[in-house]
């Protein structure tokens, strides 16, 4: 017998996972949590300090900045972009180094994107 999976339990199941990383994941002052969510159709991504309960900056494809450059917020490209974003305002407010929280979601495609791209515009994880 095939059991079909519909979105509901995908979604059930990626809220497991990213629970399950949330126990030993946590963000501080000097290494906040960069936390990426991902819809069907835009990318967003926060640095939370965990400790004190405060988003430190955060980015996403719905940005005035980015929405010009940005035709369609859910591809590889503008993932790369928001990461890029999220990178550089988080150096403005003085934050290098940071812990990465997938949101549950496969280190693969638009999370891989934004990943690579907040690490080579000088984040450290």
């Amino acid at each position: 017998m095939e059991v079909m999976i519909t979105k509901g339990d995908k979604n059930k199941a990626r809220l497991k996972r990213h629970l399950r990383v949330r126990k030993k994941i946590q963000g501080t002052a000097e290494r906040p949590r960069l936390n990426v969510y991902r819809s069907s159709k835009h990318i967003y991504a926060q640095l939370i300090d965990d400790v004190a309960g405060v988003t430190i900056a955060s980015a996403s494809t719905i940005d005035k900045e980015l929405s010009s450059e940005i035709s369609n917020g859910g591809n590889v490209e503008s993932a790369r972009k928001v990461g890029e974003l999220v990178a550089k305002r988080a150096q403005e407010k003085g934050v290098k180094g940071i812990v990465f929280d997938r949101g549950g979601y496969l280190y693969h495609g638009r999370i891989q994107a934004l990943a690579d791209a907040a690490r080579e515009a000088g984040l450290e994880f």
